[in-house]
């Protein structure tokens, strides 16, 4: 059976995750860009969020796997002044424990009247229409993989080394709802170390415990791209960083720590 979307609404703050948000080290637990999406969502529909700030830094930790199953989400306005204030949000499980949790830096944007100008930093890579859909190998049939469209500017998830993907949500994150360019970009950042592992997903698992995204503005159109590099030291520890875009532009990158173990 498809699902309809990432998460149905149980109410103002509950959410039961489908299968659509399954990752690929277990069919139990979420891959982190659903959840995160989720949690950039509530600080941008945060009762009394004050007009004319924009997201411009998300950091999340992951505490633990994200159960596929109930979540509730809240979210706190933490620090504020007059361009600049920080959001906190927290993403629990259906027991109560707290499975991640995030730090939104808003910013002010600038009036009309500004005239400032527009730099847009030039694609790297060739667009999605240049690129090629490639396997995805997850033994369960839905999941993240299938409820996400990736087509591969260069690389793959089975060759080591450097890649570029560009990303297209199949399904709304939540059911009956258009997803805002944060969403599209926070469910796919975390990506970022799945496409471009130096290692063999079939023999090494490499868990992200974080991500931070910059954001110079919320992407243009449906698609959102990374190209994306991981190093990995001895020590079974790891980094991947991407440079994140739209069909337009580039408009900012993310970061994540790697955790590196044998399956």
């Amino acid at each position: 059976m498809t699902a309809e979307a990432f998460y149905l609404p149980l109410g103002e703050n509950r959410f039961t995750a489908t299968f659509a948000t399954r990752g690929p080290w277990s069919p139990d637990s979420q891959h982190a860009g659903p959840p995160a999406a989720l949690l950039g969502r509530a600080v941008e529909r945060r009762p009394g969020a004050r007009e004319g700030f924009r997201v411009v830094r998300m950091t999340f930790e992951i505490l633990r796997p994200v159960p596929v199953g109930e979540v509730t989400v809240t979210v706190r306005d933490a620090e504020a002044g007059r361009s600049v204030e920080r959001v906190d949000a927290e993403l629990r499980s259906a027991d109560g424990k707290l499975a991640m949790r995030a730090s939104a830096l808003r910013m002010r944007v600038a009036g009309p009247d500004a005239d400032l100008p527009l730099t847009e930093p030039q694609l790297p890579v060739p667009g999605p229409d240049e690129s090629t859909v490639k396997p995805f190998p997850v033994p369960w049939d839905e999941g993240y993989h299938t409820a996400m469209e990736l087509r591969f500017a260069h690389g793959s998830f089975l060759e080591p080394g450097p890649a570029a993907g560009w990303f297209r949500m199949r399904l709304p994150l939540v059911a009956d709802e258009e997803p805002s360019g944060l969403a599209r970009v926070l469910i796919a950042a975390d990506s970022g170390n799945g496409i471009s592992g130096e290692l063999d997903i079939r023999r090494h698992v490499y868990v992200n415990p974080d991500l931070t995204v910059h954001l110079r503005r919320p992407p243009v159109g449906e698609w959102v791209g990374l190209d994306a590099r991981t190093s990995v030291d001895q020590a079974g520890i790891g980094l991947a960083d991407a440079v994140l875009m739209d069909e337009k532009a580039v408009i900012g990158r993310s970061a994540q720590s790697l955790f590196i173990s044998a399956r």
